[in-house]
């Protein structure tokens, strides 16, 4: 029997072969993820969601695919570079997204409570430091 799931909690693995399965998420999940502990999500995709009231320390971008992004409360800025030209995309109303195009950098700035939703490739993923 299924059971409803809390996506801040436990995020959905989508595999290459449709199916799908849980991961309770644990607060060191990302040092976890980073670290390798988790290879199985290199294939398919990676389906989260989180909150945070400050901009992001670090850009990302994913080689294996197009991200998802979507706004579910709060008020964020997108910022996506790509060959040295930055553009920035507003997100403010619940449910409005964004696909972040394969390879371009990005990183997320916002100064209120938010939480997005994320449906990410998760091969290969790359991160910078954000330079001040």
């Amino acid at each position: 029997m299924s059971k409803a799931n809390d996506i801040f909690s436990t995020y959905v693995h989508f595999h290459n072969d449709s199916r799908a399965n849980l991961i309770a998420v644990s607060k060191s999940f990302w040092e976890e993820v980073v670290g390798g502990s988790f290879p199985q999500l290199d294939q398919g995709r990676l389906m989260s969601a989180f909150t945070f009231s400050e901009p992001w320390s670090m850009w990302e971008r994913h080689p294996a695919g197009e991200e998802l992004v979507m706004l579910l409360s709060g008020s964020a800025t997108l910022l996506l570079e790509e060959s040295g030209v930055e553009q920035s995309v507003v997100l403010s109303t619940p449910g409005r997204f964004i696909l972040i195009p394969q390879n371009v950098w990005h990183t997320v700035k916002t100064t209120e409570p938010t939480a997005m939703l994320f449906l990410t490739p998760g091969a290969g993923t790359e991160h910078r430091p954000i330079s001040v």
